[in-house]
């Protein structure tokens, strides 16, 4: 009766498959599942043998509420080894080792998990977590390659410590960043829309530069970076290589994203210019200060009684969209913009659009209380072609999603 409960309420319920495979970071896919079960899904832990010995087969069933098996042969009158995989919404493996991703990349077949990832048909997310050397061998490479090239989203592993006193890249994402592309991927397999962007790399820049004035002064402005994040890990949950380049954003590093940080115009200009050299589309998100203080101050300027303080010279600083639409690096590439207006808002966009040169400008009205640190927005994205789309107010997802449609488009046929 109570199993008989159990599926009642499991239907209707998104089945997300979560597979383990043995490595240390393991322990943080007990997170993930958490974190997924909690939100609704129904989650079925598949580890293999040697994830046991980092997390136990009892910790797996109490925190998804379904028995554990790592071999074929268990419950055969079941045959686990075909039903997990056709019955899934989502397979999502973290970790996943070189050892892992060689065979699903070879189809390999030897124990349950790896049978599941064959008979699937549901989107395929893996998060390798690997020493760098591991990560950066061309066998991995060619591995990851193959599974990208088939449609699976393979997720770029996170910069940071590693085991032992090793740092580098091949840590596996924090799990709440994990949790964000499996919501992502679920919501697109569910509207059939799939890895549209696999095999693409895009640059997207965020936050708001900071011109020195002087060694504790800057000039800024309040763009919290949340919109260029969200456009970033938009992409990644498609399938692109993304490159964000953030400039002055408290936000946590989104998963399978290759962060590069700035902090002025200039070394934001200088990221963007090496990062678009090989890139399909560029988004510029990022409010780039206009202007720069004409002189640095070496040391704090300070008050003097009595007196008021010198007029502050500005200069411009490069136009850094104007610049890439005019010369770009590739044939083909797709450069889109932002504008941030307080007036007049889409008579200025479409001036703005025309002076840049670029292929679509995200056109915005903004203030203290409007868009600026806000997890809404609301905008109309203009075309060069004389197009317009409006979004409405909604998560700032949203509106990533319909600038990702619009650039995946207007993309050539590779």
């Amino acid at each position: 009766m109570r199993q008989q409960r159990d599926e009642r309420a499991a239907a209707g319920r998104p089945k997300v498959v979560l597979g383990v495979s043995g490595g240390i970071a393991a322990y943080k896919a007990c997170e993930l599942a958490r974190r997924l079960t909690e939100s609704g899904h129904d989650v079925r832990a598949v580890p293999t043998e040697s994830a046991l010995h980092f997390v136990g087969a009892a910790t797996w069933s109490a925190l998804t509420g379904h028995p554990v098996a790592t071999e074929v042969w268990e419950s055969v009158h079941e045959v686990p080894h075909v039903r997990i995989g056709q019955e899934a919404d989502l397979v999502v493996v973290a970790p996943a080792t070189a050892d892992l991703l060689a065979k699903a990349a070879h189809g390999l077949a030897d124990d349950l998990l790896t049978n599941t990832l064959l008979t699937a048909r549901c989107p395929l997310v893996f998060a390798p977590a690997m020493h760098t050397e591991m990560w950066e061998h061309p066998a991995t490479q060619e591995n990851v390659a193959t599974l990208r090239r088939r449609g699976a989203l393979v997720i770029e592993p996170a910069v940071g410590r590693l085991t032992g006193k090793d740092t580098g890249k091949g840590r596996l994402p924090d799990p709440d960043a994990l949790f964000d592309v499996c919501r992502r991927v679920l919501a697109r397999g569910a509207a059939g829309a799939g890895t549209d962007l696999a095999g693409r790399h895009v640059v997207v820049t965020a936050g708001g530069t900071r011109e020195p004035l002087d060694p504790v002064r800057f000039l800024g402005n309040r763009s919290s970076g949340k919109q260029g994040y969200a456009l970033a890990r938009t992409a990644a949950a498609r399938g692109a290589r993304v490159t964000l380049v953030s400039a002055n954003s408290a936000l946590p590093d989104p998963a399978g994203v290759d962060l590069v940080r700035a902090g002025s115009a200039g070394e934001l200009r200088e990221a963007v210019m090496e990062a678009a050299a090989d890139a399909d589309a560029v988004v510029m998100a990022a409010a780039v200060a206009d202007f720069r203080p004409a002189t640095y101050a070496t040391g704090k300027i300070k008050k003097q009684e009595g007196r008021e303080p010198e007029p502050l010279a500005l200069v411009r600083n490069p136009d850094i969209l104007a610049e890439l639409s005019a010369n770009r690096p590739r044939p083909g590439q797709i450069v889109a913009g932002f504008a941030a207006e307080t007036d007049d808002v889409l008579a200025h966009g479409r001036a703005k659009l025309a002076a840049k040169g670029c292929d679509l400008l995200v056109v915005n009205e903004v203030g203290e209380s409007k868009t600026f640190g806000s997890e809404e927005n609301e905008a109309v994205v203009l075309g060069a072609d004389g197009s317009e789309t409006p979004v409405p107010y909604g998560p700032k997802e949203a509106l990533a999603e319909t600038v990702w449609d619009l650039i995946a488009e207007r993309l050539p046929h590779s």
